[in-house]
């Protein structure tokens, strides 16, 4: 489960995924719009975000809203290696 947390996050696209996420639920139009990749592409990393259980997605007709799990943060903490949890910032 640590590695599919950390290689899920490890990709510069999914980092801006979560952190479009981050600041509210998307469908996947307006994810396309801040991501700008082809929508295969997208769905590919929507898919490995749901996978490592960060995200989860709501049907909303034949649009999925997607938002980050309550335990998404908590999810990346405990995948990083002792002590890296808690390094403050320089």
């Amino acid at each position: 489960m640590r590695a599919r947390t950390l290689a899920a996050v490890a990709d510069p696209i999914r980092l801006r995924i979560l952190d479009l996420l981050g600041s509210e639920p998307s469908c996947v139009c307006d994810l396309r719009d801040g991501v700008e990749i082809a929508p295969n592409l997208l769905s590919y990393h929507l898919r490995v975000l749901r996978e490592a259980g960060l995200i989860e997605g709501i049907r909303r007709g034949r649009w999925i809203d997607y938002h980050l799990t309550r335990t998404a943060a908590a999810l990346v903490e405990a995948a990083l290696p002792s002590g890296l949890g808690s390094v403050e910032a320089a």
